[in-house]
């Protein structure tokens, strides 16, 4: 870990997880690597079966993990297990063992040569370059014969420090003991964020010189603002306290529809990706499915899933929300996130590549079926099926999918608006279809050209940046326009404070993770919608994206501070 700190001290990120906790730090330090004390392979095709038999035992313990998690986070694991029992990974490490490199090391440079190509790759496949690590370093310690390198059970209430943590072990994480994770690298859209968001752990990335603390040293962290305070005061923790104390009483408070204290409506909808998902969310005090993510049940496969598989999955989940909206995204794949049965070559910059509707524009049959299915489930059930198309750029391609899914039977029909261009063109694409929904993840990569999964740009993509605010606020004048509803679908949507700000700027809707809508409903339900607007106009106004919260948040009544 190098130099150790230990004075007070308090240190910065960005919170992707939000509450506070404070626990002794527990650092997970790095896998012991590869044995620096090996000799070179004079039996290649020995050593590649001690391979062969390292990575199944690597792919059946993650395997057996999975059995008890939730069906999302069983999936993380399986496509990790998988990757152990990858061709090209084998080949490229018989090839190196056949040069007479040390079984470690060809195992080592194998895989880091995988994972650099993965990162080449960006997006979805860059945020599996962590998975590939946590492989990696199974496997040498299996090779080794050393204890796995995952992370111990712990006995008392910790927080997590870490260079960086694979979705595999977060997804496994005991929220009663860890109650918080620290983590130097990451993004703030990565696998382990979006995990952490959901089993309600708060959590900071990028945190610089987080992992200099010493073991079991005191931390107090605020995720909401994205703070870590290093051997904190008394009074500090017992101010953390009192602030999570008020920000329980006031969520167990917050109950039903959403909306500002004069009664502006706003719908409060949650994201799923499964089944499991949706049975979670269906027992909570929400609206409906603002995001239901179908790529799920086509990744890590070795062909499409059938009609009837489709219709079975869409009705179960649709019959889960009763007469409620369920908005479902079509398949956003390709490109940076390949499908096995629908390769479409190797793209440069697969970011501005053949994803989501461009994919299904080439392979047509994909959409149809998935079309079809969802309209055979909309007859199955009572639910308010919405049903949206994502990375929509032009008209063309609008009038494409719309013409398509009426074609097949469905009643409400919208875009994504991911790219500037199709948030500069909104009133032209709500035209054509009956709704819209902001996908902030993505219109922030794109509109502040960084890629989504380095953290080193993670400052870039913070939703509160102006530009992000500008290209929102003429979606939603093109919404206004139109006389047609707008939603965000993005994590952007279950930030209490920025939702302020998104509901001034004219937004109908905001779909997040279920474990955030009691905080956004409270916050909306102590703000009238005129000072959300002058929200808005300030944060529109600002030169950065701190200028903009730090703005916001004077503005914001001291009754919901406790949430912020």
């Amino acid at each position: 870990m190098g130099k150790t700190m230990t004075e007070h001290i308090t240190l910065s990120g960005i919170g992707v997880s939000s509450g506070i906790a404070c626990g002794k730090a527990a650092l997970i330090h790095p896998a012991p690597g590869r044995d620096p004390d090996e000799l070179p392979s004079v039996d290649p095709v020995a050593d590649g079966e001690r391979v062969r038999a390292a990575l199944a035992l690597v792919s059946a313990s993650l395997l057996k993990r999975a059995e008890k998690l939730s069906e999302e986070s069983a999936s993380i694991l399986t496509a990790t297990a998988q990757l152990a029992l990858d061709r090209g990974l084998i080949k490229a490490i018989d090839k190196k063992l056949g040069k007479g490199q040390g079984i470690t090391q060809a195992v080592d440079e194998a895989l880091e040569e995988y994972a650099q190509m993965l990162k080449n790759l960006g997006g979805y496949m860059a945020e599996r370059a962590t998975d590939l690590y946590d492989l990696r370093d199974r496997t040498l310690c299996a090779l080794r014969g050393l204890p796995d390198c995952g992370i111990p059970e712990f006995t008392e209430a910790v927080i997590l420090v870490a260079h960086d943590l694979a979705p595999a072990e977060t997804a496994t994480l005991d929220p009663e003991t860890v109650r918080g994770i620290l983590i130097e690298e990451g993004g703030p859209t990565s696998h382990t964020a979006i995990l952490a968001a959901q089993l309600g752990i708060p959590t900071i990335v990028h945190v610089k010189r987080i992992c200099e603390v010493t073991e079991g040293e005191m931390l107090a962290l605020d995720a909401t603002a994205g703070k870590v305070i290093v051997s904190p005061s008394a009074e500090e923790i017992e101010k953390l306290k009192e602030r999570a104390q008020q920000r329980e009483k006031m969520l167990t408070n917050s109950s039903g529809e959403g909306a500002t204290c004069d009664g502006y409506r706003v719908k409060l909808l949650a994201n799923i990706g499964t089944l499991d998902d949706a049975q979670r969310a269906a027992q909570c005090d929400l609206e409906g499915v603002g995001l239901f993510r179908t790529e799920f049940l086509f990744l890590d496969r070795a062909e499409a899933p059938s009609l009837n598989e489709q219709i079975a999955s869409y009705t179960q989940i649709l019959s889960a929300f009763g007469e409620s909206r369920v908005v479902v995204r079509t398949l956003d794949a390709g490109a940076d996130k390949p499908l096995n049965f629908a390769d479409l070559g190797r793209e440069a910059n697969p970011a501005l590549g053949r994803r989501g509707l461009r994919l299904c524009q080439v392979r047509e049959d994909l959409l149809d079926t998935q079309l079809a299915a969802l309209a055979a489930a909309q007859e199955n059930t009572q639910a308010q099926l919405w049903v949206m198309a994502p990375m929509v750029s032009t008209c063309e391609e609008a009038e494409c999918f719309a013409t398509k899914a009426r074609n097949a039977g469905l009643k409400k029909i919208g875009v994504m608006i991911e790219v500037p261009a199709a948030a500069i063109c909104a009133r032209q694409l709500l035209e054509i279809v009956d709704f819209a929904s902001i996908g902030t993840n993505d219109l922030a990569q794109y509109t502040m050209a960084a890629d989504r999964t380095d953290g080193e740009l993670a400052p870039l993509l913070n939703p509160w940046q102006p530009a992000v605010l500008q290209m929102m606020k003429i979606a939603c004048e093109g919404a206004q326009a139109s006389g047609k509803p707008i939603g965000v679908c993005g994590e952007a949507g279950g930030d209490p404070l920025l939702a302020l700000v998104l509901t001034g700027l004219g937004i109908t809707s905001l779909s997040m993770a279920p474990s955030k809508i009691k905080a956004v409903r409270a916050a909306l339900s102590l703000s009238d919608f005129t000072t959300c607007q002058q929200m808005a106009a300030l944060a529109l106004k600002a030169s950065s994206a701190q200028e903009a919260r730090v703005s916001v948040h004077k503005l914001a009544s001291p009754a919901i501070l406790p949430l912020l």
